[in-house]
């Protein structure tokens, strides 16, 4: 990547197309490595910007726009610095080895991108971008890396052919008869076809290999690097927090192509209040529920279990910092891949170890709201007391809720009261209060009335326990945008959710929702639309790559199998009539568009035949041009011989392919046109192999002579 600060046309015996072609190829090879690992989300702000800015300070030299040379004795002192701020990275910014070690990696890339001007630089650099791409491979798992790949190719191969070109030119000079100029462009095509031709032939070996390299180094990618928030701690805002990204966090395929069905993913389920978050202080309590055959019963005696509509979904999880599964209505059963599930106390289902990106599974729900075959059970007293218990609670909470409730018979009137009153007479926004707050609560109700889910859930869930009524908050997700080009819900971080879950006498844990519409929620976007489509590949390569095994390769040979068996049963019995069909679109077709055609036909087909004239002309004439502006170069020397060849033809002589310059000169005739010839090939042997670009002047004047009709 980078040069003498002298620049390229100070080393002797180095074109100065190669040269540059090295520098933009190596700085193409860095930058696809260093975009590869931002994509994964594994960098800070600071770490971005400072690499970003310092590839963009080393292209900008590399164009020759900016001169920058650190001294030596900078990079040392600056590296003594941070040798010294490293244990303080370790210790008390990033409290973390394999951020502070990224950080410390990323340090000296910056430097070497900077500085690098020595070969022992810019292996070093080649080193230093390939490290980034295996970082990349472990810690992303989305389509992006693919992408950057594909450019880490690209940019591989035309680094290391123009690196060895370069390396050579140290050697000896040699003339090249095709000139230099346009070796760039013949090394970044040909480096173009030999990255593709990689890339074809490892694309089958994803398909044919199953992609186990991905969960043995699942565990190196740092657990902080996923979303929080779905655990057993949710503290107030911090929902609010997570809306405010826009990253997917869960894909999910509905069975029976449902596309307008408006869900809530239920995550955890949480009964204890501080006055700032909610939690579960008994983690390690729960059930285990037994899979057998990758199928595990979620419900009691499920033959007597209530009728009503029932869906089956797909799930794909993905930066989630908790093993919570994510699931809709009522679960009935689950098919996943592990030996047990837990049931919490709280009705939620964990795996009890941590999920990761690509975490699967199939669940099985009742959507219906009718009441169960046999009453709810009545909760215990200790479970009665969790979730009714407050911290000190503002009198004027108490009061609110007492108000509200008033005149009504039952706890389902008061839990869909307070619910009303809460979705009306309150607005939504996911701004953050400025600063952090006593009793946010409170505050809420009474001051800014207005928030996010978060604090309409609390609200809720505090009134309802003033007024005895069982009552915890639950956190997961809502709806979804659903692609249409996958057939799956793309479920973003934006669609976080919080709602209320109330315990009434004889229905059980009963769902209340007091959060009123997003306003902002509105139509898709055309880049939403556009963002789709690129979800769509997202999706196929987790399906068809990262997800690959097995059984998907006996899913896909049987669909091969399936397709070429029906393919020829077929092709005869639908032959006769396909081209009937055909027969009567193409004469439909001609009849509207056919003269249309026929004109677009012909003139594609003499730009066909004409584009290599005239691109051949084109390029021709720029060259004499430069020429021409006192820019001559050796290799140009056969473009004006070759000139003067073509004049000479149209006036009758042709020169013999065995004989030289030299030779032809002295086979014409005596004349005024032999002398001019004379004279343009004497420059003609300056320029091309005595490199004396003055020469080219005379070549060109000698050239407007003999242009120039007799007489």
């Amino acid at each position: 990547m980078g040069s003498d600060t002298s620049g390229p046309r100070d080393v002797p015996g180095r074109p100065a197309a190669v040269e540059r072609l090295f520098e933009f190829s190596l700085l193409g090879l860095l930058t696809s490595g260093y975009l590869a690992v931002a994509g994964s989300g594994a960098l800070d702000l600071p770490t971005l910007a400072a690499t970003g800015i310092a590839i963009v300070l080393r292209a900008l030299m590399a164009a020759g726009v900016l001169r920058l040379r650190i001294s030596d004795t900078a990079v040392t002192a600056a590296t003594l610095c941070y040798i010294a701020f490293y244990p303080l990275d370790y210790f008390y910014l990033s409290r973390e080895f394999l951020a502070a070690t990224v950080h410390l990696v990323f340090y000296l890339l910056v430097v070497k991108v900077l500085t690098a001007r020595t070969a022992r630089d810019y292996v070093f650099v080649k080193i230093v971008a390939f490290l980034e791409l295996l970082a990349a491979s472990v810690l992303s798992t989305s389509l992006s890396f693919f992408v950057f790949l594909a450019f880490f190719l690209v940019f591989g191969v035309a680094t290391f052919t123009s690196s060895e070109i370069r390396r050579s030119t140290r050697k000896h000079v040699a003339t090249s008869r095709a000139g230099l100029r346009s070796i760039h462009v013949r090394l970044t095509a040909l480096s173009l076809v030999i990255a593709m031709g990689i890339l074809g032939m490892t694309a089958g070996l994803f398909f044919l290999l199953p992609r186990t390299a991905r969960a043995a180094f699942q565990h190196f990618a740092s657990q902080k690097y996923r979303l929080p928030g779905f655990s057993n701690e949710v503290t107030l805002g911090e929902i609010g927090e997570i809306k405010r990204q826009s990253t997917p966090v869960m894909h999910v395929r509905i069975e029976g192509n449902r596309s307008q069905l408006h869900l809530k993913w239920r995550g955890a389920a949480l009964a204890e209040f501080d006055g700032k978050r909610w939690y579960n202080s008994n983690n390690g309590g729960g059930e285990i529920v037994k899979v057998e055959k990758g199928i595990a019963t979620l419900v009691q005696n499920p033959q007597r279990w209530r009728a009503g509509p029932r869906i089956s979904y797909n799930v794909i999880l993905k930066s989630i910092a908790s093993d919570t599964l994510f699931l809709a209505g009522t679960p009935e059963f689950l098919q996943v891949q592990a030996r047990t599930v837990i049931r919490t106390p709280t009705d939620s289902y964990q795996l009890g170890y941590g999920a990761g990106d690509g975490m699967r599974y199939i669940g099985h729900s009742f959507l219906g709201s009718g009441p169960t075959p046999e009453p709810a059970a009545p909760l215990t007293p200790a479970a009665r007391n969790l979730y009714t218990s407050l911290p000190a609670t503002d009198a004027r909470i108490l009061q609110y809720a007492a108000e509200i409730a008033s005149g009504l018979r039952t706890d389902a009137e008061r839990a869909r009261a307070i619910e009303h009153e809460l979705r009306t007479r309150y607005g939504y926004t996911i701004e953050l209060p400025e600063k952090e707050l006593a009793n946010p609560i409170s505050d809420f109700l009474f001051h800014r009335r207005k928030g996010h889910c978060e604090y309409f859930a609390s609200s809720m869930a505090v009134m309802l326990r003033t007024l005895k009524i069982p009552a915890r908050v639950v956190t997961g997700f809502q709806s979804g945008l659903y692609n249409p080009i996958s057939g799956w819900y793309v479920i973003r971080a934006s669609d976080a959710h919080s709602w209320v879950e109330a315990y009434l006498p004889g229905r059980g844990w009963t769902t209340f929702d007091p959060t009123p519409p997003d306003p902002g929620a509105g139509a898709i976007s055309a880049w939403t639309r556009l963002m789709l489509y690129f979800d769509a590949a997202d999706i196929f390569w987790q399906e068809w790559v990262l997800n690959y095994d097995r059984e998907r390769q006996l899913t896909l040979a049987s669909r091969m199998e399936r397709g070429s068996r029906d393919l020829g049963l077929s092709w005869f019995t639908g032959l006769g009539r396909s081209l009937t069909e055909w027969r009567r679109q193409a004469v439909e077709l001609y009849a509207r568009w056919g003269r249309a055609v026929i004109i677009g036909l012909v003139l594609l087909t003499a730009l066909i035949f004409a584009a290599p004239r005239l691109h051949k002309w084109w390029r021709a004439r720029r060259r004499v041009q430069r020429v021409q502006r006192g820019l001559a170069e050796a290799s140009d020397a056969t473009l004006l011989y070759n000139r003067m060849l073509a004049l000479l033809k149209r006036k009758g002589f042709e020169k013999p392919p065995w004989l030289t310059p030299a030779e032809f000169v002295r086979v014409l005739p005596v004349s005024p046109t032999a002398a001019l010839v004379e004279e343009l090939t004497s420059a003609y042997n300056e320029l091309r192999f005595g490199r004396n670009t003055d020469a080219a002047a005379r070549m060109m004047s000698a050239l407007e002579r003999l242009e120039r009709p007799a007489g």
